[in-house]
């Protein structure tokens, strides 16, 4: 639990401090955030803010990575040979970095073109694809073995599974590597669409996102709690995943970096995450899901992200084969702005939408340890 607290605190001060030094430095360069003219004309008030914003928290969760494995030099023998950094930091550090390359890309040639349209849609779907199909291999191929003080091996997991989840592996859904490596491309295009999307309204995906990360930093430490790996766990119960403690850490250093940069990105920001914080946020968020083995829990876990991406598919939808339009606008958030609803007042409510969304998913986690245990 120290170290996930010191990477939580490292990741914290650094996106405090260092966010508004990349403010100065993006206003330098001119890097400000296009404004799409069909927008809700509000939005025109936001025009030059800086964005690319992402960098500074994927820097700050990586060296908290760093620190809160420096922490762990401080534990009995026993635990640190538990947590030795291993692929699954590799590939859930690899899906946040990698995918919030792609967004760079995105928000560099918006800032270059001084135009809202950046990489083109195949071409961002094409890195999404290619981001989740070589951690996809990474998590599925390449197993990561562990063993414990007396040098016995303790665990061969994989950071990914064969078998689609919920709360934990679902046996009878057995779908083979390569269906794996699809299923996760797949979870990763749809996180880092859904939180894309999301990014909107100053503050309201970071804030979702702090709740859902923090929300896998408890699952996670619940996981190594009760690991099957532990050799020091003699209960029948317990969960079969690979690295539940490094999974904690990151998840929990990519909150508390978050909650720095919500700092200066709540309304008014002063900075915006762009796509570069935007994908990379989906693309970690996407592997929480596949290495906590909850991967169909995430659509309740992130239930935010689901409503505004499915208010984007029904208007395309919608307006395609009717001609019609459901919303004023998508995606949903910006159907309320035209309706008069404040920033403010939306954001604080789409932020209940998705604690609720995490309530929900956390219950199901604990009530099925429960249900097992009594």
């Amino acid at each position: 639990m120290r170290a996930v607290i010191v990477a939580v605190g490292v990741a914290f001060l650094i996106s405090l401090f260092c966010t508004p030094i990349a403010i100065k430095v993006f206003t330098r360069l001119k890097a400000g955030q296009p404004i799409r003219a069909e927008g809700p004309a509000m939005h025109q008030t936001k025009k030059g803010t800086p964005t690319m914003g992402g960098v500074v928290f994927i820097l700050a969760t990586v060296i908290a990575y760093v620190a809160g494995h420096l922490a762990l030099t401080t534990l009995p023998d026993a635990q640190i040979a538990q947590v030795e950094p291993t692929i699954t930091a590799l590939v859930l550090l690899g899906l946040m970095v990698f995918s919030g390359a792609v967004g760079f890309i995105d928000d560099f040639l918006k800032v270059r073109k001084r135009h809202s349209g950046g990489l083109n849609k195949r071409g961002k779907l094409a890195g999404q694809i290619l981001v989740g199909a070589i951690f996809g291999v990474v998590a599925l191929y390449f197993p990561s073995t562990m063993y414990d003080v007396t040098g016995n091996r303790t665990n061969a997991e994989t950071v990914g599974s064969t078998t689609l989840s919920f709360i934990r592996d679902i046996p009878a859904l057995e779908i083979g590597k390569i269906g794996a490596v699809i299923v996760i491309i797949m979870v990763v295009m749809a996180a880092t669409n859904g939180v894309n999307l999301t990014d909107g309204l100053d503050g309201l995906a970071t804030g979702a996102s702090v709740m859902v990360l923090a929300a896998y930093a408890l699952i996670a430490f619940w996981q190594y709690r009760h690991w099957c790996a532990d050799p020091n766990y003699t209960e029948a119960y317990c969960y079969t995943v690979r690295d539940p403690l490094e999974i904690a850490l990151i998840a929990g250093a990519a909150a508390g970096a978050c909650v720095g940069f919500l700092w200066w990105n709540t309304s008014p920001a002063r900075i915006f995450m762009g796509d570069t914080g935007a994908l990379g946020l989906g693309g970690l968020i996407a592997g929480m899901a596949m290495s906590t083995r909850t991967i169909l829990l995430l659509p309740i876990l992130g239930g935010l992200f689901v409503i505004i991406t499915m208010s984007v598919v029904i208007q395309i939808i919608s307006f395609r084969t009717t001609g019609k339009r459901v919303f004023r606008m998508s995606p949903l958030q910006h159907h309320f702005e035209l309706a008069g609803w404040s920033e403010v007042n939306i954001v604080v409510r789409f932020w209940i939408i998705a604690g609720i969304g995490v309530a929900i998913a956390l219950g199901l986690f604990y009530s099925e340890f429960l249900a097992a245990v009594t």
